[in-house]
């Protein structure tokens, strides 16, 4: 198959997606990326959210005479695709193992290839291209502020219509991307990976957003929630604390990153556990302390000195092991930037598909994961996960007294039960507190009025309120 040059010539963006440049490319032709696309021959079908629209990071894998057939119809030399597209030349076990000339091409999700996907910014993509359109680009998450024109990119994997956030009245928001810059100088200078630290300081200010909502002296985290949101948040804010949450910390992010990597607050976590004398962490600490005052909050020291099982006093513990040298052999426990899964930010897209979930079927998908703690999570979770095991030997993959397994299994579930309920009775004291009507809540967790209202009353006592 012979391949004419382009009559145009569209120049990638750096990082972008090879789908998105695709797409710009039947745009300039004025045509439907659909019809563009049919150059290729497609292995699979395009990745589709859960409603069935399309995702818009989807990424494309090509072929030898896929990639060729790409830098003949955008006008540019392959070397130069080479550096700007981070999926050229990617592998996929869809397409042919060996080469027969005809372009083929594969469906991949953009973040199982080459990191985090994101929009780009649209006036950027003007400036550079002279067409305001779409981009999708492959974009860590402490870049996501575009400096010239006041704008957050938002995550390109959410089944949700917005590209991005408008920045213009937080300016802090704005600085915090400038100084991340020399954050990520100071991680590479002490031998720290970027990526790490950016994600553990993320861990611990996305936990504290969660709690923020029982903190009534917060007032700057509500403030940028309403400016991101048009002014106000208020007709719809669990939406907006799921889609502008990764905007509105990202200054509290840099400075906690910024303070992790300090010797000086090392130093002062290693007096606070007694240095050559140990003893518990105390709830005045002086690290804690200075870390609410470095984020301009000096009431939350005590606050996070006390969240205990959270991220951050689990890197205390790593920066301690470390100072007395009892961490063992090279290993999470003793790696100050190693994070526990369960520590890690939930993604905007996986927030939104619970919230979507609860909307249409109260009760569904994951409700009670979000209403309990990590460590009353991982409980469940074992007792679940003990009583599969108890069932397999029940169907006779393991040896043992049936009667004893069924026993066993019975208690397991039952465990696991108790742990549950106990989470929905927490979901359902929230959701009244929150505001939701009484009689809305009992239809939502299936429980008698009387019952809600009894559990209304003990959680208030024991509030002491």
């Amino acid at each position: 198959m012979t391949h004419y040059p382009g009559l145009l010539r569209i120049a990638p963006l750096l990082g972008e997606t090879t789908s998105s440049l695709i797409c710009r490319i039947a745009s300039r032709y004025g045509l439907e990326a659909k019809a563009l696309r049919s150059c290729w021959h497609w292995r699979n079908y395009q990745p589709a959210h859960d409603g069935g629209s399309a995702r818009a990071d989807s990424e494309v894998l090509l072929n030898a005479a896929g990639r060729q057939l790409l830098a003949c119809l955008c006008g540019v030399k392959e070397d130069v695709l080479a550096r700007a597209l981070p999926s050229w030349g990617q592998e996929d076990a869809k397409l042919p193992d060996r080469e027969d000339g005809v372009p083929a091409a594969a469906w991949r999700i953009g973040g199982a290839v080459a990191g985090p996907v994101a929009f780009g910014c649209r006036l950027c993509a003007a400036r550079r291209t002279g067409t305001a359109v779409r981009v999708v680009r492959y974009t860590p998450r402490w870049q996501r502020v575009c400096v010239r024109h006041g704008r957050w990119q938002l995550d390109a994997d959410a089944d949700q219509p917005l590209e991005h956030l408008d920045l213009r009245d937080l300016p802090e928001v704005v600085q915090a991307q400038r100084r991340w810059a020399s954050v990520r100088r100071r991680a590479v200078r002490t031998g720290a990976e970027p990526a790490r630290v950016f994600a553990l300081a993320q861990a611990v200010v996305a936990r504290w957003w969660e709690q923020a909502l029982q903190w009534e002296r917060e007032t700057i985290w509500p403030r940028r929630l309403h400016q991101v949101a048009g002014g106000d948040a208020g007709g719809d804010l669990e939406r907006w604390r799921i889609v502008g949450r990764d905007a509105v910390v990202f200054p509290e992010v840099v400075a906690v990153a910024d303070a992790l990597l300090d010797p000086a607050m090392a130093e002062l976590v290693w007096a606070d556990s007694g240095a050559g004398r140990p003893r518990a962490l105390p709830a005045d600490g002086a690290f804690c302390r200075r870390l609410g005052e470095l984020l301009g909050r000096g009431w939350l020291g005590p606050l996070a000195a006390t969240d205990h099982g959270g991220p951050l006093i689990a890197w205390m513990g790593s920066v301690i092991r470390l100072r007395r040298g009892a961490g063992g052999p090279p290993g999470y426990d003793n790696d100050p930037w190693w994070l526990r899964q369960e520590h890690q930010a939930a993604t905007m897209a996986g927030q939104l598909r619970v919230l979507g979930k609860e909307k249409k079927a109260p009760g569904s998908g994951t409700m009670w994961r979000a209403a309990v703690p990590a460590d009353q999570r991982r409980l469940i979770t074992s007792a679940i996960d003990s009583a599969e095991e108890q069932l397999l030997q029940l169907h006779g993959v393991q040896s043992g007294p049936t009667a004893e397994v069924a026993r066993r299994l019975l208690r397991g579930l039952g465990h696991s039960a108790g742990l549950i309920e106990n989470a929905w009775k927490r979901t359902a004291v929230a959701a009244v507190n929150g505001g939701v009507p009484l009689e809305e809540v009992a239809r939502w967790v299936d429980m008698p009025v009387e019952v809600i209202r009894k559990m209304l009353t003990a959680d208030r006592r024991e509030s002491g309120g």
